[in-house]
C-alpha cells in the first residue's frame, strides 16, 4: 500500500508513479544550479601547450594578453576541419589586428593547414587532444586574454559564436556579473 505524498503523486488508472521522475528532475535541476553557479564566477585556466615559434619553443602562457582560438582535429584533411577553416576566415579577417592567435593541433596525423589563416601548429597533438577532452573528430576552444578557457565545443562552431566569445571573454563576463546589483530587485 502506498502512503503519504508518494501515494498522492501516483496515477491510479495507469499505476505509474510520478514522484521518482519529479525527484529525478529536481535533482538534475539542483545539480545544474549548483554547477552553473559554481562555474559562473570561477575561471578555468586553459591547459598549457607548446608550439614552435620564431626564436624557438613557445607556450600558451607566452600568449597571455591575446585571445587564442584552438582547433584540434584528427588530421588537417578531415571534412569538419576544412569546414571550420572556412567558418573562421571572417573571424581572422576581423580580429587579425587585435592579436588573436589561431592554433591547430592534430591527434592522428600532420600536414599543412588548408586555410589563408596563419595557424600555429601545436606540438604533441595527441596529448593535447586528450588534455582538452576531445572525443569526436574536432574540438574548438577559445582561450581568453587572461589564459582562461572561455569556450569549448566538440562540434563545428559558427563564426558568430567564436566572435561572441572573443569579444565577451571571461574577464568581460566576470566584470558584468560584478556590476549587477545584489539582492532582490526593487
Amino acid at each position: 500500500m502506498l502512503r503519504g505524498a508518494f501515494a498522492r503523486s501516483c496515477d491510479r488508472e495507469v499505476a505509474v508513479c510520478k514522484l521518482p521522475l519529479a525527484a529525478t528532475l529536481l535533482a538534475a535541476l539542483a545539480l545544474v544550479g549548483i554547477t552553473g553557479s559554481a562555474f559562473a564566477g570561477t575561471p578555468r585556466p586553459a591547459p598549457d601547450f607548446g608550439f614552435d615559434g620564431v626564436g624557438g619553443k613557445k607556450s600558451l602562457r607566452g600568449l597571455r594578453g591575446q585571445p587564442v582560438v584552438l582547433v584540434i582535429t584528427k588530421t588537417p584533411k578531415t571534412k569538419n576541419f576544412r569546414k571550420e577553416m572556412k567558418t573562421l576566415e571572417p573571424i581572422y579577417n576581423a580580429f587579425a589586428g587585435k592579436s588573436v592567435v589561431f592554433v591547430a593541433a592534430f591527434s592522428e596525423g600532420e600536414g599543412e593547414v588548408p586555410s589563408n589563416i596563419p595557424f600555429v601548429i601545436a606540438n604533441n597533438g595527441p596529448g593535447l587532444a586528450s588534455t582538452y577532452g576531445m572525443s569526436g573528430d574536432i574540438l574548438v576552444a577559445v582561450i581568453g586574454k587572461d589564459g582562461n578557457l572561455d569556450y569549448v565545443a566538440d562540434h563545428l562552431v559558427p563564426a558568430w559564436r567564436v566572435r561572441e566569445v572573443i569579444v565577451n571573454s571571461f574577464e568581460v563576463q566576470n566584470q558584468a556579473r560584478k556590476e549587477q546589483p545584489k539582492g532582490p530587485r526593487p
